[in-house]
């Protein structure tokens, strides 16, 4: 396999800047753990605005990237993953690549990989481009769900409802430059795939009418055990990447995860040792990002200066109800 690597990061945020004083319910009881350092709501998330499709988020995101790489580079193959698709027939790839102005040989658009889509994607972009075929990749997360979904005037009232911010990442891939990715391990394990899922309150199809509010529905009987997978598998295929690569955890320069709460967050530093400044984290910021964390936290790094040549960049991720999870390692080169 010809060696791939990334060779920046772009990011997008929506304009729009929520509080947790948006998911007040003022006839809600009082929750005692509403302050605590763990459990407290992020103080700020950013909500797509009304009208402002994926599509539109993917090439806002690409703008600054493709500038600092001088203009409109090359994509052999773009990859793309949206929390909450605009059009279920359509993806939103096609669409993607003509507000980015690109016409890609490749155009997949992907919707199983969840909060370790990016991670996913890396590994499907290295195997499209292993003949030789195909040698610039663009891979583009888009978290939408905050503000349409999660900002219903029923949903909102949940406490689930005040994690999810709105943002989109991106990365461009390119054979033989770039920070190399210097391997991937992905889990799949399908039994857990019916656990979650999208329910609307009155029982109807997401497709058919009706006026109940749709929203996330975990398995009420399997949330102690959703839980505990989610603390388990990012630690494991990190262990177990690390492992492939011949290296310890604690060799680990950045990490960087899904960001679902604190407590995963804690949970996952502690499990493999790792200092919290080498963990890097944009919850506080912009709330949970699912899928877009991964490359919005590190665009943010990378224009900050907190990647340094060397380092030694692990990503990782579990996928909805554990179903699926994945990390990945790049050795980050300042010079790409």
């Amino acid at each position: 396999m010809q060696p791939v690597g990334i060779v920046g990061f772009g990011s997008h945020l929506p304009e729009n800047v929520v509080g947790p004083e948006f998911f007040h319910d003022p006839d809600a009881p009082v929750d005692p753990f509403a302050n605590a350092p763990l459990f407290k709501v992020p103080a700020t998330r950013h909500h797509v605005a009304p009208g402002e499709r994926a599509s539109d988020m993917i090439a806002k995101a690409a703008r600054p990237l493709f500038e600092r790489l001088g203009g409109r580079p090359p994509v052999d193959v773009l990859l793309t993953n949206v929390l909450l698709p605009d059009d279920p027939f359509m993806g939103v790839g096609a669409q993607a690549a003509h507000r980015m102005g690109i016409d890609p040989e490749w155009i997949v658009d992907l919707h199983n990989g969840g909060c370790a889509s990016f991670v996913y994607m890396l590994e499907l972009a290295r195997k499209i481009m292993a003949d030789g075929s195909a040698r610039t990749a663009l891979v583009a997360v888009a978290q939408n769900a905050a503000g349409q979904m999660f900002a219903q005037s029923e949903v909102r009232k949940r406490p689930h409802a005040a994690l999810p911010g709105d943002g989109c990442g991106v990365a461009y891939l390119r054979a033989g430059g770039g920070s190399p990715i210097l391997g991937v391990r992905k889990r799949s394990t399908p039994a857990y795939a019916e656990d979650l899922g999208l329910r609307a309150s009155d029982g109807r199809k997401y497709w058919e009418p009706g006026t109940g509010q749709a929203d996330i529905w975990f398995d009420p009987e399997k949330r102690t055990e959703i839980r505990e997978r989610g603390n388990t598998l990012v630690p494991e295929l990190v262990r177990e990447l690390c492992a492939d690569l011949g290296e310890e955890p604690s060799r680990i320069d950045v990490l960087v995860t899904n960001q679902p709460n604190r407590v995963f967050l804690k949970n996952w530093r502690e499990a493999l040792d790792i200092a919290p400044e080498r963990h890097l984290d944009t919850f506080d910021r912009f709330g949970n990002l699912y899928g877009a964390a991964v490359p919005v936290t590190l665009d943010q790094a990378a224009r900050a200066g907190g990647l340094r040549s060397g380092d030694l960049v692990v990503m990782s991720g579990f996928a909805h109800a554990g179903d699926f999870a994945a990390a990945a390692a790049v050795r980050w080169d300042d010079a790409s």
